[in-house]
Parts: C-alpha cells; structure tokens; sequence
C-alpha cells in the first residue's frame, strides 16, 4: 500500500500523524506528508484509519 498527501486539501490538522506517527508528519509548511513511500503491513490498519478520518480527504492511496 502506497499512499500520498493533496497539499491542495490538507489543512494541517494533525489526525493523521496522531494516528500513524511512522507514516505521516506536519512539515515547515503546517502540512502532512507521507514520508513513507511503502507503509508497512503490520501499521496498514492505521494508515487506513488516517485515511478515512482526514476531515478534508486529502490522503489518497495511489495505485501503481
């Protein structure tokens, strides 16, 4: 599972790095990013929970 951040939709609120730490991180900006480019099997369940909790769905999971 591979996922990314819309800079164009996060608004910084900080749930998803709350939620998976490893994966996610606010940068200088005020914004998340994925700082993973291949999350882990045994924190997908989180990664999931990141994704669907974002108030502004600005994580996608990207498709290769």
């Amino acid at each position: 599972m591979k996922v990314k951040v819309n800079k164009d939709l996060c608004i910084g609120c900080g749930a998803c790095q709350a939620i998976a730490p490893d994966v996610f991180e606010i940068e200088d900006d005020g914004l998340a990013t994925a700082k993973v480019s291949e999350v882990p099997e045994n924190i997908k369940e989180d990664v999931i929970d990141a994704l669907e909790g974002c108030p502004t769905s600005a994580i996608e999971e990207v498709n290769e």
